[in-house]
């Protein structure tokens, strides 16, 4: 399993980002600019990463201002899961965006790095949002 993950601190209380990031609807602000055709809900998403794949995710487990769970809604070209862990600290949150995959090792070599770009771009976009 190859694991990818990003850090950030936002200055907001959890809550409101445990919120917004539980709704699917929200997670299209977070993409990188070669995501097209976004169409989502509030428990799943699908879109196509430009000139590479289609790929549908729904919520699978939410704890409440702690930790949301996100998996395929459909066969994804490699197993994956994505996370989202909050830890509360006053009125700062700490947020960090993990992606597991299951990668084959040519599959590590052409995906690693835009793995590594997805979790720290929304990362930063998420601080973006609240800012």
């Amino acid at each position: 399993m190859s694991v990818f993950e990003s850090t950030v601190q936002i200055n907001q209380p959890v809550e409101p980002v445990y919120n917004f990031l539980a709704d699917m609807n929200n997670h299209g602000r977070l993409m990188p600019d070669n995501i097209i055709n976004w169409q989502s809900n509030a428990e799943e998403a699908s879109f196509e990463i430009q000139n590479i794949t289609k790929l549908s995710l729904k919520i699978s487990s939410r704890v409440p201002n702690f930790e949301i769970t996100i998996i395929p809604a459909e066969k994804p070209p490699f197993d994956m899961e994505l996370k989202w862990k909050l830890e509360a600290d006053g009125n700062t949150t700490q947020a960090t965006f993990i992606i597991t995959a299951s990668l084959s090792m040519m599959m590590k070599m052409l995906a690693s790095s835009q793995l590594q770009k997805l979790t720290e771009n929304e990362t930063q976009r998420l601080t973006e949002v609240f800012s």
